[in-house]
């Protein structure tokens, strides 16, 4: 089994604060919506490092869904990736967020390491005590300054120390 990488991008991959020079602008047109996002391209290849030095999989956890693959991921140099679908209307149990559910459903027992800008202790009540999941990582990330070297430092650390890393 796999480990999984879970991501968000707003407030992960796309920082809601100062972007520094190291991120590029891009403007995202979603139906009738346009969305300007900050995008650091060095990121992609980050995660894919991480991914093949864990032998984990790389999956969207987003609202953007599937437009991830589309706006997000060919913009950071990343390949098409799965996507947990999302309901927003899953009505919280233990004050979890509403992604919290479809992440769980979508894990099922395999060990997963999420990164989101809204993960807190209510999501982790949540995969413990609802869901019985032992084998997570959630990983809070600034919405203001986005993912960083720490975050993926820990997501490595966290794999290779609980044995889940399967890479080689």
């Amino acid at each position: 089994m796999k480990p999984l990488l879970l991501l968000d991008v707003d407030g992960v991959l796309n920082p809601m604060g100062r972007i520094t020079p190291d991120f590029r602008s891009y403007r995202c047109t979603i139906g009738s919506e346009v969305y300007v996002v900050h995008l650091n391209p060095r990121h992609g290849r980050r995660l894919l490092e991480l991914a093949l030095a864990t032998g984990s999989e790389l999956v969207w956890a987003t609202t953007w869904e599937h437009h991830a693959n589309e706006w997000i991921a060919p913009r950071i140099g990343l390949p098409t990736l799965p996507v947990i679908p999302l309901d927003p209307d899953v009505p919280s149990e233990r004050g979890e967020m509403f992604k919290t559910p479809h992440v769980a459903a979508y894990a099922g027992r395999r060990p997963f390491v999420w990164f989101d800008d809204q993960v807190w202790a209510e999501d982790e009540e949540y995969l413990r005590g609802s869901q019985g999941l032992e084998n997570f990582l959630l990983i809070h990330v600034d919405p203001a300054r986005g993912l960083t070297s720490r975050h993926l430092g820990m997501a490595r650390e966290w794999l290779t120390l609980t044995g889940f890393s399967q890479g080689p």
